[in-house]
């Protein structure tokens, strides 16, 4: 038998199975409950989000001969046909390659014949965006005044090329991406139930690289598996597969920057240039290193807005690596040495009379008396307790 890739083998079969769309979930479960099923449902959101597998679920938990607490059993022969695709009862059409007028004559055609099983006829209508302006045109009055017997669901990853006329014809459902611990603990435990042996960190590493698609997730830990098959999946195997950037580079680049070593900041870039990254993939990460900086800054020193932030060093402070921040309009030094961007503020006024005092031989003995010549114990040279 042929292998299945991953989000193939493990999409979901049940409501229970998606992750990340809860509240999309429990509203359509709640429509079924009560009665109040819709005639028409758009879909949309980015890739790998779950569109295409709720709209399959939602099928067959309407038609089901014998649901379970709003879910398809699973288990009947109308589920078993639409699983296996076999039902003429759920049509599912790709809009991309059906997009002209003629298609959409097909279907509303089709819709004047009952279903021949189950309660439902369904269409799912993929990439709905991609429909000509003559096929939206011809699927308006069909879609605003369906057979009671007809649900329509269209699926779109760009929401803003749908036509006004049909937006106000549909329930509109936006997914949302599925976050990064959704996805990390989805992948610790299909790879579980593979018997693959994997690091919690490469699995968070596949997470934040699948920018929220499931399916995109499970694509790249199948093709992670295969690349070192029978072995241990490390983050640095993760990393040479996807031709990504250790983003602890821009940390180790961030402090040389601090500390004025030219030197060790191109030999950074080479050794980035010469795994095989661009200069692109630099400029593209830097800012997001540089603005979680500033995050952290923001939640452990409670500062209510930074107006800027920039590297500087300041000779003699005892500040390896700082970064001068405007607070309102206050100035001040941040301390950055370390391997986190665990720092402080520093007055500004307070760090220049430092630099001051260190020029001169006299200042510096005093500096040593008042703060022990310790070197960031608790960050004396820079003016304030960590």
């Amino acid at each position: 038998m042929s292998y299945t890739a991953l989000y193939r083998k493990f999409r979901p079969a049940t409501f229970e199975d998606v992750k990340g769309q809860d509240h999309i979930v429990q509203t359509l479960k709640n429509q079924i409950t009560s009665g109040r099923i819709g005639h028409a449902y758009l879909f949309c959101g980015t890739r790998g989000t779950g569109k295409t597998s709720i709209a399959k679920i939602f099928a067959r938990a309407v038609n089901c001969e014998g649901p379970v607490d709003q879910r398809p059993c699973g288990t009947c022969r109308i589920c078993r046909n639409i699983a296996a695709g076999s039902s003429l009862n759920v049509v599912e059409i790709d809009a991309a390659s059906n997009n002209g007028v003629e298609n959409i004559r097909d279907i509303r055609e089709q819709v004047q014949y009952p279903p021949t099983e189950g309660r439902y006829r369904v269409y799912i209508i993929d990439e709905v965006h991609m429909l000509s302006t003559g096929a939206f045109n011809a699927l308006l009055k069909t879609l605003e005044e369906p057979p009671s017997y007809v649900i329509f669901i269209l699926a779109t990853t760009e929401v803003h090329r749908i036509p006004v006329t049909v937006l106000s014809r549909c329930q509109r459902y936006d997914f949302k991406r599925i976050t990064i611990k959704t996805l990390t603990d989805r992948l610790r435990e299909l790879s579980d139930a593979e018997s693959m042996d994997v690091e919690d960190k490469a699995l968070s590493y596949i997470a934040k690289a699948a920018d929220g698609s499931m399916r995109d997730a499970l694509s790249l830990l199948d093709q992670c598996a295969a690349f070192h098959f029978g072995e241990k999946l490390t983050y640095d195997h993760v990393l040479d597969i996807l031709g990504a950037v250790d983003t602890g580079i821009f940390s180790r680049m961030f402090r040389a920057v601090t500390q004025q070593k030219t030197t060790d900041c191109i030999y950074q870039l080479e050794e980035l240039v010469n795994a095989g990254h661009t200069y692109d993939q630099c400029i593209a990460i830097g800012p997001m290193i540089m603005m979680k900086f500033v995050c952290l800054l923001t939640k452990k020193l409670n500062i209510p807005t930074i107006v800027s932030l920039n590297p500087i060093m300041v000779d003699g402070t005892g500040m390896c690596g700082a970064c001068r921040v405007t607070v309102g309009d206050e100035v001040k030094f941040a301390c950055v040495d370390g391997p986190e961007f665990d720092g402080h503020l520093v007055d500004f006024d307070q760090a220049m009379k430092r630099q001051q005092m260190y020029k001169t031989e006299e200042g510096r003995s005093m500096l040593k008396l008042q703060e022990g010549d310790t070197h960031h114990g608790g960050c004396g040279h820079c003016g304030g307790d960590k």
